[in-house]
């Protein structure tokens, strides 16, 4: 295993904190169908996460957006669309995100996210810090990160992004559309949980058959989370699908659920290639995921609402 600086403070920030936390999503709502189920698991674990606001993530490069302002508007609607779902309503509640990406030349994005973001940081304390749990690209956060330096002291990151560092290729969608703001967050020395994609939570995975019977009869939510999930594939015979961005919630949830190891903050090159320094201060990385565990306790969370 690699060895990294020894940074007390970071270390223990890196420790889940005990009781109830106070956080924040940061999140590309409408760019799949898993940012959908990650954002009902934390609304539904009231008793270990409080959800102070949620921020819609930019995204593009693909069949839903082919620009960063019109996938964080689609993001935004389908937050919406998922909280009258569920009945819930609180004002000030719901972010707008950045217009585009913080890119190579690493200057903030204004937004409505990245000032919640340094807003509500500010409140917190290296004691007691503000968790953001980021399941999109990580430009909102680190243009709060740019805009507010003071804040990186005040906050822990978990950011679904990358994949694993023995992966050959690195070539990762969270993580692509924003090489600038992602080498802004693993430079920054901020508190990081990294939560990698291919080879740790390409395991977190479902079937229709699966959400048929478990998820599609939990009320209004649970038929729309049945039919995003199924209207991704119009071919189900012996088809799976990730469902990647619960593995940030469930880390928060409960580390057993997605073990990590502490390593030195990763170099992230401009062709996106991880390097590495031994000298680097210290971030958590999950190498597993418990497939079975998180989706139990998301089924249990559903049924319980929908009683």
């Amino acid at each position: 295993m690699l060895k990294y600086r020894e940074n007390n403070k970071i270390l223990k920030t890196l420790k889940p904190k005990t009781g109830i936390i106070n956080a924040i999503l940061d999140t590309d709502t409408f760019n799949e169908i898993d940012d959908q189920f990650a954002l009902v698991q934390m609304l539904f674990s009231k008793n270990r996460i409080n959800t102070l606001s949620i921020n819609a993530a930019p995204f593009s490069m693909n069949s839903r957006s082919d620009d960063p302002q019109k996938g964080m508007e689609l993001s935004y609607d389908e937050i919406i669309r998922l909280l009258e779902k569920i009945n819930f309503k609180k004002n000030n509640f719901v972010f707008k995100g950045s217009k585009e990406y913080v890119g190579f030349e690493k200057k903030p994005i204004n937004s409505p996210a990245a000032d919640n973001i340094i807003k509500s940081a500010l409140e917190y304390s290296e004691d007691n810090p503000l968790y953001i749990i980021s399941i999109g690209a990580i430009t909102n956060v680190a243009s709060a990160i740019l805009k507010e330096p003071g804040i990186i002291k005040k906050i822990v990151v978990v950011w679904l992004g990358g994949n694993a560092l023995y992966w050959p290729n690195n070539d990762e969608f969270n993580l692509k559309q924003d090489i600038g703001g992602s080498q802004v967050l693993f430079d920054s020395g901020v508190s990081l949980i990294l939560v990698p994609c291919k080879g740790v939570t390409s395991h977190l995975i479902s079937t229709v058959p699966e959400i048929e019977k478990y998820i599609e009869p939990q009320g209004k939510i649970g038929e729309f989370l049945a039919m995003r999930f199924k209207e991704y594939n119009n071919n189900h015979k012996g088809w799976s699908k990730e469902i990647w961005d619960m593995a940030a919630i469930s880390w928060v949830l409960n580390e057993e659920w997605a073990p990590t190891n502490i390593v030195p903050s990763p170099i992230l090159l401009d062709n996106k290639n991880w390097a590495f320094d031994e000298n680097r201060h210290p971030v958590k990385i999950v190498y597993e995921i418990k497939r079975d565990l998180i989706l139990q306790d998301f089924i249990e969370k559903l049924e319980n609402f929908s009683k």
